[in-house]
């Protein structure tokens, strides 16, 4: 019996085109791939209304493997911690502390210093922007559909707590681009073992892990759930 992998996005929410590649080589090996797609840009719904809907897809998988990209570490946490899930694999992710906001993870986690001093060290642009720290390693067809529609997260759950008292009873591992401009690999690696304990699987590829590097991370998924 394949494994249920309930796949999540990072903010805007647009699971589908961004797991694309994923979803393929995990059903192509057997296994059910269930994509979320957040409302990010809906200003009315937030982290509580993206973690029910990550528990229904819980719920509606056997043997669910919650794998949540970037923003959707925080919400992916939250269902978590609500319903049974037989693992969590947290991809570039943003990893939450009980009740922090992810407006506020930035200047806790020090993400920003991190990302400026990797860009100084690497020699590239400092200042943020889509070309530079999300499409620098993608495939020319990737890089153009995310250009052309990015996805839009609302203010609103940057806002709001991570709604729980503790980290979820749930093994937890993680996956880490290498190339990640974003987070930095050294600073995925430490916020990993302070926030869970747990070191990370690091394969070559940016933030857009999915689409730089689906075979990488579609095998490495496989290989942490067994």
């Amino acid at each position: 019996m394949g494994v249920g992998f309930v796949l999540v996005p990072g903010a805007g929410g647009i699971g589908t085109p961004y797991w694309q590649h994923v979803t393929h080589r995990l059903e192509d090996a057997g296994h059910h791939a269930h994509v979320v797609d957040l409302p990010g840009g809906d200003r009315d719904a937030g982290l509580p209304e993206y973690a029910t809907l990550i528990e229904h897809a819980i719920r509606d998988c056997v043997a669910p493997v919650v794998v949540a990209q970037s923003l959707g570490g925080f919400s992916a946490v939250m269902a978590c911690a609500r319903v049974d899930a037989r693992e969590l694999i947290l991809v570039n992710a943003m990893v939450p502390e009980p009740g922090e906001t992810p407006g506020d993870w930035w200047e806790a986690t020090g993400a920003i210093d991190a990302r400026v001093i990797a860009a100084k060290k690497g020699r590239y642009s400092v200042e943020f922007d889509l070309a530079t720290y999300f499409l620098h390693d993608l495939e020319p067809e990737d890089a153009a559909g995310v250009f052309a529609d990015p996805g839009v997260e609302a203010d609103i759950a940057f806002g709001q707590p991570c709604d729980i008292a503790a980290w979820p009873d749930v093994p937890t591992t993680a996956v880490v681009g290498r190339d990640d401009r974003l987070f930095p690999v050294d600073f995925q690696l430490r916020l990993l073992r302070e926030r869970v304990g747990v070191d990370a699987t690091v394969i070559p590829g940016g933030h857009l892990l999915a689409l730089a590097n689906p075979g990488g991370l579609a095998d490495a998924v496989m290989s942490l759930a067994g």
